[in-house]
């Protein structure tokens, strides 16, 4: 489950934009010429509007590099809605969208659904696809071994601390955790000093969605001696010790009210008001969250004058502070051609530009990403935009990958679910682990977990 680190980071770009006349894959271009329209489908929130400010910026260079094109953006401003309504679009070829933000564990099952065009004969001809890192260029594979995705950049998960709380907490403000108990140690000094602020935050619930599997349970998780999944075997774990041991954690912190209250944790917003509303008004003492957030607070609407003297980092530890000591989850985003576009070149086009040098770096540098190219990661304008660039990228030689499965969508919202159960008092850790394992082997087969 770990992958190589994607060296070091930084860059500041050229700005010519070249489009490629990439030789088609599947179906040609039905006009390379005259008008014509392409959908560019993504999410966009209140705190995420970086994606949005790179589209506003390459549609009308797009368009005037290209006469007769209309770039059509078409932004979902739903952050847990955001796959259920990209799955409705894709379900009619009239709404279908020709660019997609894809994830990349909603990838491989959205290749083998059938919803993405393989991008491999563009790519072929596409000089820019030297810069990225094999490892960025793994996220994008299907199933098949096609290419469907292009990296945007990755992430790293660590835990954001409120040094001002810390110190009048008594706690130390270059405080780095060795162990979970020094978790839920800090998290009881909070309590102690003020009950009213919010210990820690720890996605639970399963309108919190992914953020529940990634920021939340597979955080601990992996932090374990236990997985997910054996790669090399191709099997599930059940009865895992270490899922167990997870949910115990969860439990211990609501037991305690040493978590965010449930009302707010199983609020769909909770994401957008730990980094726009609760972290920055001091109301929340610890976050476990991803490497993004300070994006959010350099610049736009959520922007947070003095948030570097106010906010620490820390490495989430092991459970008990083991070899290698800390842990940290990666997943990113991709851009994809959807399999039903009347305009593949075009489309793919679109992608090129928006991720050459110029705009990686625009991306990577506003939305807090760990770069992908090479050249982006190279060039000291990328390190010194963001203070917390240099510690976010250091995680990855601790990072673990969620398995890119075609069925990790249905697996990850049964892992939701189980840990809601816990935060909720509905199920003991060890219920919550069993059910888990009974609708684990019900997605994935008998034979197929061990």
């Amino acid at each position: 489950m770990r992958t190589k680190p994607f060296a070091a980071i930084g860059a500041i770009a050229v700005g010519a934009v070249v489009l490629s006349g990439c030789g088609a894959s599947g179906d040609a271009e039905t006009s390379d010429s005259g008008d014509r329209t392409i959908t560019v489908a993504y999410q966009m929130t209140s705190a995420f509007h970086q994606l949005d400010d790179l589209f506003q910026k390459v549609k009308p260079e797009f368009e005037a590099a290209n006469p007769g094109v209309t770039v059509k953006l078409q932004p979902i401003e739903s952050e847990d809605e955001y796959f259920t309504k990209l799955a409705l679009m894709n379900g009619s070829p009239d709404t279908a969208p020709d660019v997609i933000y894809e994830d990349t564990f909603q990838l491989r099952s959205d290749a083998a659904a059938g919803y993405l065009l393989p991008i491999d004969d563009y790519l072929a001809d596409w000089a820019d696809w030297d810069q990225f890192y094999d490892a960025a260029k793994e996220a994008g594979l299907g199933g098949d071994g096609s290419t469907y995705g292009i990296s945007m950049g990755t992430d790293t998960r660590a835990i954001y601390y409120n040094k001002e709380i810390f110190a009048a907490a008594g706690l130390p403000t270059d405080w780095q955790p060795t162990s979970w108990q020094d978790i839920l140690d800090a998290a009881e000094a909070v309590k102690a000093y003020d009950a009213d602020l919010i210990p820690l935050n720890i996605y639970g619930s399963k309108s919190a969605g992914e953020q529940t599997s990634m920021q939340g349970l597979e955080m601990l998780l992996y932090g374990t001696e236990s997985t997910l999944y054996d790669a090399d075997s191709d099997k599930w774990a059940v009865g895992s010790e270490g899922l167990t041991d997870a949910f115990g954690f969860y439990d211990t912190l609501y037991k305690n009210d040493l978590a965010t209250p449930l009302d707010l944790a199983l609020d769909s917003t909770i994401g957008s008001r730990v980094s726009t509303e609760l972290l920055p008004e001091g109301k929340l003492a610890m976050a476990i969250d991803g490497s993004w957030l300070p994006g959010g607070w350099i610049s736009g609407e959520s922007a947070w004058d003095g948030w570097e003297d106010t906010i620490g980092l820390a490495k989430m530890p092991t459970q008990d502070g083991g070899d290698p000591g800390y842990t940290s989850m990666s997943g990113g985003w991709t851009l994809a051609v959807g399999s039903q576009t009347k305009h593949p070149q075009t489309s793919f086009d679109f992608i090129a530009m928006a991720l050459n040098q110029e705009n990686s770096l625009k991306y990577d540098t506003e939305n807090s990403q760990i770069a992908v190219r090479e050249d982006v990661a190279t060039d000291d304008a990328y390190l010194s935009y963001n203070p917390t660039f240099a510690f976010f990228s250091d995680l990855v030689q601790y990072t673990h990958f969620r398995p890119t499965t075609p069925d990790y969508s249905q697996i990850t919202s049964a892992l939701q679910q189980a840990t809601e159960s816990v935060i909720t008092g509905e199920a003991s850790p060890e219920d919550a682990a069993k059910t888990y394992d009974d609708a684990l082997t019900q997605i994935v087969g008998a034979d197929n977990v061990e």
